[in-house]
């Protein structure tokens, strides 16, 4: 809610001074956590909770006060335990157990404003898990998003195959396991960002997807932005900022 909009409530009495006090706190003190509440108003996109390492509990009380105050809740890196037992109280929420995603948005009438869209390209089915979370969160705020799934430098011909749909991407998100190579392939053939993000799929010597993100630091290729292991989370972030820019000039 605006400030204005708060402040207008007050006058006519829909608000009182402590609801108007409540409702604009920076953010909500839960003993364990602090729940930043105007990070939209600094970033654009609310707070997003890191599941792994908080239990049930801890993650059922965050996501409560940020379904309080926001239209969406995105929770990364949660176990089926832990989703099972936050959606007995939340049903409404969703989870993907691939990507390992908590996530609900309020449903709203919105025309769409843009055929822009998000390239997620994934090199193997192994790799799934991480580019759905690229993906998801991309989605979770707001953007369009296309999937091209199992493309990876093996039969290269699969990826020619969708090309110019890629190419007319205003992002690519490009998720590879085993050696990497993926992201410079894409990035040497699109003229948009590429955001490579290295998985730890592969066999012994990959070093648990570090040959992987090396081989993504190292490429030749211009336009190419790494996040680290397995972090589809990040790289669905980062290319959901710069997919609003590209809009925003459009």
């Amino acid at each position: 809610m605006m400030l204005e909009d708060i402040l207008r409530q007050v006058q006519t009495g829909e608000l009182s001074v402590e609801e108007a006090k409540e409702r604009l706190k920076p953010f909500d003190r839960l003993g364990f956590a602090n729940v930043d509440l105007h990070r939209p108003k600094r970033q654009g996109f609310p707070e997003v909770v890191f599941g792994e390492g908080k239990t049930a509990d801890q993650i059922i009380a965050i996501v409560r006060t940020l379904k309080e105050h926001h239209d969406r809740v995105l929770v990364t890196r949660v176990t089926q335990d832990k989703a099972a037992a936050v959606r007995a109280l939340f049903p409404e929420l969703v989870y993907h157990d691939a990507a390992r995603l908590l996530y609900w948005k309020k449903e709203q009438a919105k025309t769409k404003e843009t055929d822009a869209y998000i390239a997620v390209i994934c090199a193997g089915t192994s790799d799934l898990g991480v580019a759905e979370e690229a993906a998801i969160t991309a989605e979770m705020f707001d953007c369009e998003v296309r999937r091209f799934y199992d493309v990876g430098v093996a039969g290269i011909h699969r990826l020619f195959h969708h090309i110019e749909a890629i190419r007319a991407a205003t992002v690519s998100i490009v998720v590879a396991g085993m050696e990497g190579a993926l992201p410079s392939v894409v990035s040497g053939l699109v003229s948009h960002p590429v955001i490579a993000v290295p998985t730890s799929v592969g066999y012994g010597a990959h070093f648990q997807g570090l040959s992987a993100l090396l081989t993504m630091l190292n490429s030749c290729a211009p336009g190419i932005s790494v996040v680290n292991i397995d972090n589809g989370f990040g790289g669905g972030y980062s290319a959901a900022l710069i997919h609003r820019l590209a809009c925003q000039k459009g």
